[in-house]
Protein backbone atom coordinates (compact mmCIF):
# COMPACT_ATOMS: atom_id res chain seq x y z
CA UNK A 1 0.00 0.00 0.00
CA UNK A 2 1.36 3.43 -0.95
CA UNK A 3 1.65 5.90 1.93
CA UNK A 4 0.48 9.41 1.04
CA UNK A 5 1.54 11.99 3.66
CA UNK A 6 -1.27 14.36 4.65
CA UNK A 7 -2.17 16.98 7.23
CA UNK A 8 -5.88 16.34 6.67
CA UNK A 9 -8.25 13.87 8.28
CA UNK A 10 -5.99 13.16 11.24
CA UNK A 11 -7.52 11.77 14.45
CA UNK A 12 -5.20 13.77 16.71
CA UNK A 13 -3.06 16.91 16.43
CA UNK A 14 0.32 16.57 14.73
CA UNK A 15 3.55 17.56 16.44
CA UNK A 16 4.92 19.59 13.52
CA UNK A 17 8.62 20.38 13.83
CA UNK A 18 9.45 23.77 12.32
CA UNK A 19 12.80 24.22 10.57
CA UNK A 20 13.83 27.90 10.53
CA UNK A 21 17.44 28.24 9.41
CA UNK A 22 19.30 29.80 6.50
CA UNK A 23 21.73 27.05 5.48
CA UNK A 24 20.90 23.71 3.94
CA UNK A 25 23.42 21.80 6.08
CA UNK A 26 21.93 23.15 9.32
CA UNK A 27 18.41 22.47 8.07
CA UNK A 28 19.31 18.83 7.45
CA UNK A 29 20.73 18.55 10.97
CA UNK A 30 17.67 20.15 12.56
CA UNK A 31 15.33 17.89 10.60
CA UNK A 32 17.25 14.84 11.77
CA UNK A 33 17.04 16.07 15.37
CA UNK A 34 13.30 16.66 15.04
CA UNK A 35 12.77 13.14 13.76
CA UNK A 36 14.69 11.71 16.73
CA UNK A 37 12.61 13.90 19.07
CA UNK A 38 9.45 12.14 17.92
CA UNK A 39 7.70 14.67 15.66
CA UNK A 40 4.78 13.60 13.45
CA UNK A 41 5.31 16.16 10.68
CA UNK A 42 7.66 18.91 9.56
CA UNK A 43 7.44 22.55 8.51
CA UNK A 44 10.13 24.30 6.46
CA UNK A 45 10.48 28.03 5.83
CA UNK A 46 11.73 28.41 2.27
CA UNK A 47 12.11 32.17 2.71
CA UNK A 48 15.08 31.58 5.03
CA UNK A 49 17.26 30.30 2.17
CA UNK A 50 18.94 32.44 -0.46
CA UNK A 51 17.62 31.90 -4.00
CA UNK A 52 20.92 30.24 -4.90
CA UNK A 53 20.45 27.62 -2.16
CA UNK A 54 16.79 27.00 -2.97
CA UNK A 55 17.47 24.30 -5.56
CA UNK A 56 15.70 21.01 -6.14
CA UNK A 57 18.77 19.05 -5.04
CA UNK A 58 19.19 21.02 -1.81
CA UNK A 59 15.55 21.00 -0.77
CA UNK A 60 15.24 17.30 -1.52
CA UNK A 61 18.23 16.55 0.72
CA UNK A 62 16.39 18.32 3.57
CA UNK A 63 13.14 16.52 2.83
CA UNK A 64 15.01 13.20 2.82
CA UNK A 65 15.78 13.69 6.53
CA UNK A 66 12.03 14.03 7.20
CA UNK A 67 11.23 10.51 6.05
CA UNK A 68 7.62 9.78 5.13
CA UNK A 69 6.17 12.48 7.36
CA UNK A 70 3.93 15.21 5.84
CA UNK A 71 5.76 18.47 5.13
CA UNK A 72 4.33 21.99 5.46
CA UNK A 73 6.20 24.81 3.68
CA UNK A 74 6.00 28.59 3.86
CA UNK A 75 7.42 31.18 1.46
CA UNK A 76 6.59 34.48 3.14
CA UNK A 77 7.50 38.02 2.05
CA UNK A 78 10.57 38.37 4.23
CA UNK A 79 14.13 37.20 4.87
CA UNK A 80 15.77 36.21 1.56
CA UNK A 81 12.69 36.83 -0.61
CA UNK A 82 13.43 40.52 -0.95
CA UNK A 83 11.24 42.11 -3.64
CA UNK A 84 9.83 38.84 -4.99
CA UNK A 85 6.26 39.16 -6.28
CA UNK A 86 3.45 37.04 -4.89
CA UNK A 87 3.39 35.11 -8.17
CA UNK A 88 7.07 34.31 -7.65
CA UNK A 89 6.38 33.22 -4.08
CA UNK A 90 3.63 30.92 -5.36
CA UNK A 91 5.96 29.37 -7.94
CA UNK A 92 8.43 28.67 -5.15
CA UNK A 93 5.72 26.86 -3.22
CA UNK A 94 4.75 24.84 -6.28
CA UNK A 95 8.38 23.85 -6.80
CA UNK A 96 8.46 22.62 -3.20
CA UNK A 97 5.31 20.61 -3.86
CA UNK A 98 6.94 18.93 -6.88
CA UNK A 99 9.97 18.13 -4.72
CA UNK A 100 7.93 16.48 -1.97
CA UNK A 101 6.09 19.06 0.15
CA UNK A 102 2.54 18.32 1.26
CA UNK A 103 0.91 21.51 2.62
CA UNK A 104 1.56 24.94 1.05
CA UNK A 105 1.01 28.21 2.91
CA UNK A 106 -0.90 30.80 0.83
CA UNK A 107 -1.03 34.12 2.64
CA UNK A 108 -4.49 35.61 3.06
CA UNK A 109 -3.32 38.87 1.46
CA UNK A 110 -1.72 37.36 -1.64
CA UNK A 111 -1.95 39.87 -4.51
CA UNK A 112 -2.94 42.72 -2.15
CA UNK A 113 -0.56 43.12 0.84
CA UNK A 114 -2.72 44.19 3.77
CA UNK A 115 -2.19 44.74 7.52
CA UNK A 116 -3.32 41.55 9.23
CA UNK A 117 -2.81 39.57 6.00
CA UNK A 118 -6.39 39.24 4.83
CA UNK A 119 -7.35 41.09 1.67
CA UNK A 120 -11.00 41.71 0.86
CA UNK A 121 -10.24 42.98 -2.65
CA UNK A 122 -12.44 40.95 -5.06
CA UNK A 123 -9.78 40.71 -7.77
CA UNK A 124 -7.13 39.52 -5.32
CA UNK A 125 -9.54 36.96 -3.85
CA UNK A 126 -10.25 35.50 -7.29
CA UNK A 127 -6.52 35.24 -7.96
CA UNK A 128 -6.09 33.48 -4.61
CA UNK A 129 -8.79 30.98 -5.54
CA UNK A 130 -7.04 30.32 -8.84
CA UNK A 131 -3.73 29.80 -7.00
CA UNK A 132 -5.40 27.30 -4.65
CA UNK A 133 -6.84 25.45 -7.64
CA UNK A 134 -3.35 25.21 -9.15
CA UNK A 135 -1.98 23.73 -5.93
CA UNK A 136 -4.82 21.23 -5.72
CA UNK A 137 -4.25 20.26 -9.36
CA UNK A 138 -0.65 19.42 -8.42
CA UNK A 139 -1.88 17.19 -5.59
CA UNK A 140 -1.02 19.67 -2.83
CA UNK A 141 -2.90 20.74 0.26
CA UNK A 142 -3.41 24.44 1.06
CA UNK A 143 -3.20 26.29 4.34
CA UNK A 144 -4.20 29.97 4.22
CA UNK A 145 -2.49 32.18 6.80
CA UNK A 146 -3.19 35.56 8.39
CA UNK A 147 -0.70 37.00 10.87
CA UNK A 148 -2.72 39.64 12.71
CA UNK A 149 -0.17 39.89 15.56
CA UNK A 150 -2.45 41.65 18.03
CA UNK A 151 -5.18 40.48 20.38
CA UNK A 152 -8.31 40.00 18.31
CA UNK A 153 -11.93 39.44 19.46
CA UNK A 154 -13.56 36.09 18.83
CA UNK A 155 -15.95 37.29 16.13
CA UNK A 156 -13.07 38.72 14.07
CA UNK A 157 -10.93 35.59 14.42
CA UNK A 158 -13.89 33.49 13.28
CA UNK A 159 -14.53 35.85 10.34
CA UNK A 160 -10.93 35.47 9.17
CA UNK A 161 -11.07 31.68 9.43
CA UNK A 162 -14.35 31.52 7.53
CA UNK A 163 -12.81 33.67 4.77
CA UNK A 164 -9.95 31.18 4.48
CA UNK A 165 -12.46 28.36 4.25
CA UNK A 166 -14.59 30.16 1.66
CA UNK A 167 -11.57 30.74 -0.60
CA UNK A 168 -10.94 27.01 -0.87
CA UNK A 169 -8.17 26.49 1.69
CA UNK A 170 -7.91 23.04 3.24
CA UNK A 171 -6.74 24.51 6.55
CA UNK A 172 -6.62 27.93 8.21
CA UNK A 173 -3.80 29.55 10.18
CA UNK A 174 -4.33 32.67 12.30
CA UNK A 175 -1.75 34.25 14.60
CA UNK A 176 -2.98 36.95 16.97
CA UNK A 177 -1.47 37.84 20.37
CA UNK A 178 -2.10 37.76 24.10
CA UNK A 179 -0.54 40.16 26.59
CA UNK A 180 -2.32 39.11 29.78
CA UNK A 181 -3.66 35.96 31.41
CA UNK A 182 -7.15 37.04 30.47
CA UNK A 183 -6.32 37.45 26.79
CA UNK A 184 -4.53 34.11 26.64
CA UNK A 185 -7.45 32.29 28.27
CA UNK A 186 -9.81 34.02 25.83
CA UNK A 187 -7.67 32.72 22.96
CA UNK A 188 -8.13 29.21 24.31
CA UNK A 189 -11.89 29.82 24.34
CA UNK A 190 -11.71 31.11 20.76
CA UNK A 191 -9.86 27.93 19.81
CA UNK A 192 -12.81 25.87 21.03
CA UNK A 193 -15.16 28.17 19.11
CA UNK A 194 -13.21 27.65 15.87
CA UNK A 195 -13.36 23.90 16.39
CA UNK A 196 -17.15 24.13 16.67
CA UNK A 197 -17.75 26.48 13.74
CA UNK A 198 -15.20 25.55 11.06
CA UNK A 199 -15.44 22.72 8.56
CA UNK A 200 -11.67 22.67 7.96
CA UNK A 201 -8.73 22.05 10.31
CA UNK A 202 -7.00 25.10 11.73
CA UNK A 203 -3.96 26.39 13.56
CA UNK A 204 -4.59 29.31 15.93
CA UNK A 205 -1.57 30.72 17.77
CA UNK A 206 -0.78 33.54 20.17
CA UNK A 207 2.17 35.87 19.99
CA UNK A 208 2.70 38.55 22.62
CA UNK A 209 3.92 38.18 26.19
CA UNK A 210 1.41 35.45 27.16
CA UNK A 211 1.55 32.66 24.60
CA UNK A 212 2.93 29.45 26.09
CA UNK A 213 -0.30 27.96 27.41
CA UNK A 214 -2.08 28.64 24.14
CA UNK A 215 0.74 27.16 22.07
CA UNK A 216 1.01 24.07 24.27
CA UNK A 217 -2.66 23.43 25.02
CA UNK A 218 -4.38 24.83 21.91
CA UNK A 219 -4.41 21.36 20.30
CA UNK A 220 -6.39 20.03 23.28
CA UNK A 221 -9.08 22.58 22.37
CA UNK A 222 -9.11 21.99 18.63
CA UNK A 223 -5.92 23.11 16.83
CA UNK A 224 -4.84 20.59 14.21
CA UNK A 225 -1.16 20.79 15.10
CA UNK A 226 1.55 22.11 17.34
CA UNK A 227 4.37 24.12 15.79
CA UNK A 228 7.46 23.01 17.70
CA UNK A 229 11.21 23.39 17.20
CA UNK A 230 13.96 20.78 17.56
CA UNK A 231 16.06 23.28 19.52
CA UNK A 232 16.26 27.02 20.08
CA UNK A 233 18.94 28.70 17.98
CA UNK A 234 19.79 31.99 16.26
CA UNK A 235 16.87 31.78 13.80
CA UNK A 236 14.17 29.94 15.76
CA UNK A 237 11.04 31.56 17.17
CA UNK A 238 11.66 31.57 20.90
CA UNK A 239 7.97 31.16 21.74
CA UNK A 240 7.80 27.81 19.93
CA UNK A 241 7.85 24.84 22.32
CA UNK A 242 10.50 22.17 21.98
CA UNK A 243 9.56 19.16 19.89
CA UNK A 244 10.52 16.69 22.63
CA UNK A 245 8.37 18.52 25.18
CA UNK A 246 5.38 18.40 22.85
CA UNK A 247 6.00 14.69 22.26
CA UNK A 248 5.79 14.09 26.01
CA UNK A 249 2.54 16.06 26.26
CA UNK A 250 1.01 14.29 23.27
CA UNK A 251 1.88 10.86 24.66
CA UNK A 252 0.30 11.71 28.01
CA UNK A 253 -3.00 13.09 26.68
CA UNK A 254 -5.82 10.55 26.14
CA UNK A 255 -6.77 11.39 22.57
Amino acid sequence: MTHTPTFLGQNRPLNTCLIQIDTVAEARDLARNGAFAGCDAFALQLEQFSPAERTEKNIKTIFAQMGSRPIYVTNYRRHANGDASDDELLEGLLDARRWGATLLDVMGDYYDPTPGELTMDPTAIERQKAAIERIHAEGGEVLMSSHVLKFTPAEEVLRIALEHQARGADAAKIVTAANSDEEELENLRITALLKKELEIPFLFLSGGTHNQRHRLFGPMFGCAMWLSVPEHHRRSTKSQPLCRAVSDIARAFPW
